[in-house]
């Protein structure tokens, strides 16, 4: 059985950072990228950074560009969000997913086609 677990968030002052890890368990995921995805009280699910299954190709929405590192380890099947810079409009609950992909050369930019996720973790930017 495939699963996704995220580690604990919390609570980071504004400008403060966190790092955000997922372990991925039950197949090998070398065919599948990897994303963190956010969803904010009253608003919708967003894509946050995603990872090639390669390791190499990388993308982030605008707001988390310069503040924000994706990176995973395909032999310990991790992946982790760093992140800078928080502030409070960055608060919501934090999901991992995983999403197959042809290729492990992808590039993945778009929030569809994710199979697993995470249950989801709580990151609160507050002073």
């Amino acid at each position: 059985q495939v699963q996704l677990l995220e580690s604990a968030g919390g609570l980071v002052q504004p400008g403060g950072s966190l790092t955000l890890s997922c372990a991925a368990s039950g197949r090998t995921f070398t065919h599948y990228a990897m994303g963190w995805f956010r969803q904010a009280p009253g608003k919708e699910r967003e894509l946050v950074a995603t990872v090639s299954g390669s390791g190499d190709l990388t993308y982030y929405r605008d707001s988390a560009k310069g503040r924000f590192t994706i990176s995973r380890d395909s032999a310990k099947n991790t992946v982790s969000l760093h992140m800078n810079s928080l502030s409070p409009e960055d608060t919501a609950i934090y999901y991992c997913a995983a999403k197959f992909t042809s290729s492990t050369r992808v590039r993945v930019t778009t929030a569809d086609g994710w199979r697993y996720w995470g249950q989801g973790t709580q990151v609160t930017v507050s002073s």
